[in-house]
């Protein structure tokens, strides 16, 4: 409460501020759909490698293809069109492998971009608040006249507390975006590194990319 005035005032008053809870609200479902999201997907890249590098090495390559649709992650999905792709030239093989990666990181950055578009305009967001808030004093100050002060309270609220309230749904966005990106980062990583042990794996013994 500001000034007598309630924040369900100010939610009947100000269309800005329930634009901001709508945000904050956008924001915290794209939040826990990522995190689950990526923690379904994680996978340690030494076990699993290690257990592609037996199979490879013990020519059990349909084994190898059905662990990785079991895994389902993207580092799997991007060692699953390589070894689907074995027949093919080496530097096919990496091509195809590359695509992949580039789709699997698409999916890795779904809503994200949401995510930091809230970051960067709910401050703006909250400053129109402010804006609006000003003007609905100025406003009431104008029409009342030596009762003004009593009367402005709610503008000067309604400015407060969308200032407030925008600073309070980008913070959060910004720290949340910044670590997702770090997140994708380190995915993307795994899999580039995956796919150049997996090159490896496959030109060492000439047998092995001729063997179905």
């Amino acid at each position: 409460m500001i000034a007598g005035i309630s924040i369900v005032q100010i939610m009947k008053i100000s269309p800005v501020f329930d634009i901001l809870i709508a945000c904050s609200i956008l924001a915290l479902g794209i939040a826990f759909e990522r995190l689950w999201h990526y923690r379904h997907i994680k996978l340690n890249p030494t076990t699993f490698m290690e257990r592609i590098r037996a199979s490879i090495k013990n020519n059990r390559f349909e084994d190898a293809i059905n662990f990785c649709a079991y895994v389902n992650s993207p580092l799997a999905n991007t060692i699953r069109v390589g070894l689907s792709n074995r027949d093919k030239k080496p530097e096919n093989i990496a091509e195809l492998m590359e695509a992949s990666r580039m789709l699997e990181r698409i999916n890795l950055e779904r809503f994200l971009g949401i995510l930091g578009t809230l970051g960067n305009s709910a401050p703006f967001i909250g400053l129109l608040g402010t804006v609006i808030g000003i003007i609905r004093a100025f406003k009431l100050l104008e029409m009342v006249g030596s009762a003004g002060p009593t009367a402005i309270m709610v503008g000067i609220a309604e400015a407060l507390v969308t200032t407030a309230m925008g600073l309070i749904v980008a913070i959060p966005c910004a720290i949340l975006f910044n670590y997702f990106m770090n997140r994708v980062k380190i995915f993307y990583t795994e899999m580039e590194v995956a796919s150049k042990e997996f090159m490896v794996l496959m030109t060492e013994t000439p047998k092995i990319g001729q063997t179905g």
